[in-house]
């Protein structure tokens, strides 16, 4: 038996194609030097003295390397205080928020109760409710408690589960066989142990795509923040960031060398996380989508 071989390409076609292939690519070019140009041009003023900044025409490139703003920018805005403040919060926020998640996920995917799927409506009706509903009835929820300049309103709310984490740890364990579910409690398994034992190890694209997402959530969260604390030792790093734009960078002692360095450092948490565990991001958004088909 013969098989027919697909014609060969002919020079009247390829050209075409090697032309397109290069608009792409070109495309591509254009579009990421866009992206990275305003990250470039923030280090070029982080490294700028101040007489540079405010030079016109601007220039690219410093006349000279002042190194020191990464040292002096995070003191004018107490960074380093602000910084163990924000880190507790977020490290607490994500783990609550991952565990939480994958618990009701794992709990509307796997196991078979009554109102299950009433259960799930809820969850993904709610992701459709905008923040700023809920904002004012839980401020007041928090002051009749008595824990309003507290931590507590930033990191309790996270360990009862987010509902568009819960929305995609479902739908990732709805796409595992359930023959290891039966597999399990034939030898005796409970539901913890098969979700500690094998739906974790099965299911890390996913939470490590819920811990990048709700670290970076937590780590630039704002509005929070400036609801429920008061006292500045408290403070998170994005309100110490505002301030510094209010008293500093628009102030008549402009210092936008100052501001940028310390915004550098303010991004690295989540760069690195990011690059880190980027692998795992790009799979769990993967088979997020091919799970959904």
């Amino acid at each position: 038996m013969t098989t027919a071989r697909p014609p060969a390409q002919t020079l009247a076609m390829r050209v075409p194609l090697r032309a397109s292939r290069a608009c792409w690519y070109l495309l591509c070019v254009v579009l990421s030097v866009s992206m990275l140009l305003p990250l470039v041009w923030m280090v070029s003023i982080a490294l700028k003295s101040g007489a540079d900044v405010n030079k016109l025409p601007p220039q690219f490139l410093p006349h000279e390397f002042r190194f020191s703003n990464f040292v002096d920018g995070p003191r004018s805005v107490n960074f380093y205080r602000l910084l163990l403040n924000t880190a507790i919060i977020t490290v607490l926020s994500t783990v609550g928020s991952v565990v939480s998640s994958m618990l009701v996920g794992y709990g509307l995917a796997r196991i078979r109760f009554r109102g299950r799927k009433f259960w799930f409506y809820a969850f993904t009706a709610s992701m459709f409710l905008p923040p700023m509903v809920g904002l004012i009835p839980l401020q007041h929820l928090w002051i009749d408690l008595g824990l309003i300049d507290t931590w507590v309103p930033l990191i309790l709310p996270a360990f009862l589960g987010s509902p568009v984490f819960v929305f995609l740890a479902r739908q990732y364990f709805l796409s595992i066989p359930f023959s290891l579910d039966e597999a399990a409690k034939i030898d005796g398994a409970s539901h913890l142990r098969i979700f500690w034992s094998i739906m974790v190890p099965l299911t890390r694209p996913v939470w490590m795509t819920m811990a990048v997402l709700s670290f970076q959530l937590a780590w630039n969260d704002y509005l929070n923040p400036l609801v429920y604390l008061q006292t500045p030792s408290r403070f998170t790093l994005s309100m110490g960031m505002a301030s510094f734009v209010s008293d500093t960078a628009g102030g008549s002692t402009s210092q936008y060398n100052l501001f940028m360095a310390t915004n550098l450092l303010y991004m690295l948490p989540p760069l690195l996380l990011f690059f880190f565990a980027q692998r795992y991001f790009m799979q769990g958004i993967g088979a997020l989508g091919m799970s959904s088909k």
